[in-house]
Formats: C-alpha cells, sequence, structure tokens
C-alpha cells in the first residue's frame, strides 16, 4: 500500500472541497434550541446576541451565550465586564481541564443569562474552531447544556476558514446580522454560501436575516426577494443602542424612553419567531459579479 492510499478521503465532509473532519457524535448539543449570529465584522452581532439573549431569558427560558471572538467583548453588556476566556483558563492550569470548576468559566449575567467567552488563539497563529471545541467539550463534561434551553454562538466576523464555522456544526438555525449597505449584503451572500456547505452534513439551517443600525431596508429586501430569503427583524441606527453599549447595558437595563422600548419589542418578537421555529432556508447565493450587478450602482 502506498502512502497516498493510508490517507484518508475527507473531500466534502463539510462541504464542497472540504477536507475538515466530522464532528463526533458525543459533542452534540442536545436539549437545547442553538442559534449562531454571524455577519460582517463590526455589523452589531454581539449586540444583537445580548439582547437577544436577554429576550429569550424574559420568555423564561434558561440562556447560554458563547462569544467565539478573541476580543471576548460578546458578553460584557451581560455581566458589566470583560469576563475570562476559556482559552486563557486552560492555559493557567497548563491545559488541564480536570482541574477547572463551571465557575471558573461560566458567569451569571443580566437575568440569569450564562455567559461563556470561548477566546481564541493570538493573532496569526492556532484555530478558533480548536477553542470553540474545546469550549463545548468543556460545558458538556459538566453537564451545563443539560439545564439549558437556549444556546446563542456569537461568532467572529465573517466566514472565512473552517475554525470560525464550527459553531454551524452545533447549530440548529444560523441568524445573519446585517445592514443596508453593499458590503454587509455582500458578506451576508458568502455567509450563506458556508451555511449551505455545512448544512449537507449538519442539522444547522439558514433560519434568516435581521437588519441593524439601518434606517431603511430597502436593499435588504430586494436582496432576499433575489435570492429565496427572509429578513426576520428590523433593528433601526439608534443612538440609544451605542448608548447602551458605553453603559455596559443591555437595552433591558436602559431607561424606557419610547425608542429602546421599540427596539426591545422587536427584540422580543425575534426571540419569539426563533423559538417557535422557522422554516429552513436554502437561498441561492448570488456569485460575485451577480451580487454587484444588483447592488451596486451604475
Amino acid at each position: 500500500m502506498s502512502p497516498r492510499d493510508e490517507i484518508p478521503n475527507l473531500r466534502g465532509m463539510d462541504g464542497e472541497g472540504s477536507v475538515q473532519v466530522h464532528q463526533d457524535d458525543d459533542m452534540k448539543i442536545e436539549g437545547a434550541k442553538v442559534f449562531a449570529v454571524y455577519g460582517k465584522g463590526g455589523i452589531g452581532k454581539s449586540t444583537t446576541s445580548s439582547n437577544l439573549s436577554a429576550a429569550f431569558s424574559h420568555l423564561g427560558k434558561r440562556v447560554l451565550q458563547i462569544g467565539c471572538d478573541p476580543k471576548h467583548d460578546s458578553t460584557f453588556t451581560l455581566t458589566g465586564t470583560l469576563v475570562p476566556t476559556v482559552i486563557d483558563i486552560l492555559k493557567d492550569v497548563d491545559f488541564h481541564a480536570e482541574e477547572l470548576r463551571p465557575e471558573d468559566f461560566v458567569f451569571t449575567g443580566y437575568n440569569g443569562v450564562k455567559c461563556v467567552e470561548a477566546g481564541g488563539p493570538p493573532a496569526g497563529t492556532g484555530c478558533g474552531g480548536y477553542v470553540v471545541g474545546q469550549t463545548v467539550k468543556l460545558l458538556k463534561q459538566h453537564h451545563l447544556l443539560e439545564d439549558t434551553d437556549v444556546v446563542i454562538f456569537d461568532v467572529l466576523g465573517d466566514v472565512v476558514c473552517g475554525g470560525f464555522a464550527a459553531p454551524l456544526q452545533h447549530a440548529d438555525r444560523a441568524l445573519i446580522v446585517t445592514a443596508n449597505d453593499f458590503d454587509s449584503i455582500y458578506a451576508m451572500n458568502r455567509i450563506i454560501a458556508a451555511v449551505q456547505a455545512k448544512s449537507s452534513n449538519y442539522k444547522v439551517r439558514l433560519a434568516g436575516c435581521v437588519a441593524n443600525r439601518s434606517k431603511d431596508t430597502d436593499e435588504v429586501d430586494r436582496y432576499c426577494r433575489t435570492v429565496g430569503f427572509n429578513r426576520l427583524a428590523h433593528m433601526p441606527d439608534l443612538d440609544a443602542i451605542r448608548r447602551s453599549r458605553l453603559k455596559k447595558k443591555t437595552l433591558f437595563e436602559m431607561p424606557d424612553d419610547q425608542d429602546v422600548v421599540m427596539v426591545r419589542k422587536e427584540y422580543m418578537r425575534l426571540a419569539e419567531t426563533l423559538w417557535n421555529g422557522t422554516l429552513p432556508m436554502a437561498p441561492a447565493c448570488l456569485p460575485d459579479r451577480e451580487i454587484f450587478e444588483l447592488l451596486g450602482f451604475d
């Protein structure tokens, strides 16, 4: 037998052209509804995730939010602080995970939302997928997913590698945060392609998108009509949302100004929609040139 014959053929297991290894069955998250939040860098994924977690908690759900960004700032509006990351805590015990206790890496935030920051490797080194995997492994070892109704993965930036597509291996639905502009919708188009690739071998399906930081939704809606996607919510560009981040609070802790109350209701409506279940979507994402022609200027 030649050395080439000894190499397993993994091509296509996680999408056309992929050589990723399929997830072990014992790493599956069972019992909870799992959502992965994606979108262009800086589009407001953490704001969306944290307020959505708060909304789920107001529906009486037991919520766990997992930040998947080396900046580890996904959950700070829920906890009021930057909590230590799983990867940093593992380093402190020389990666002897058996020495960790749940309170070392799980922190309780607003209205009982459980918060975990996976963290990530230093820039230019390692793989974010490993960190996500270790985080889920720890949560399962400590039976922390057994008393959870909703898990939200808040995922770093655009999907550009298998590592940060790792949460899609665990999710039931992927939610994309976008704005009403070319760059955000272009990124959404690529994320749709990534989710479609994962859906060949995993249960994850697309739920729809959230228009964020946008006065209008005409370009988002035009894209959705073209490819067969669905806008689930619209969060307008309000100064109250910016102020909530500065105050390290969710919108549910802000004063009851008219605009704050309005956006809270939209988050509650989104949480109810996701909890009740969305139809699995399979949009026909556009080639780069076609999306440019759809949204670009003449």
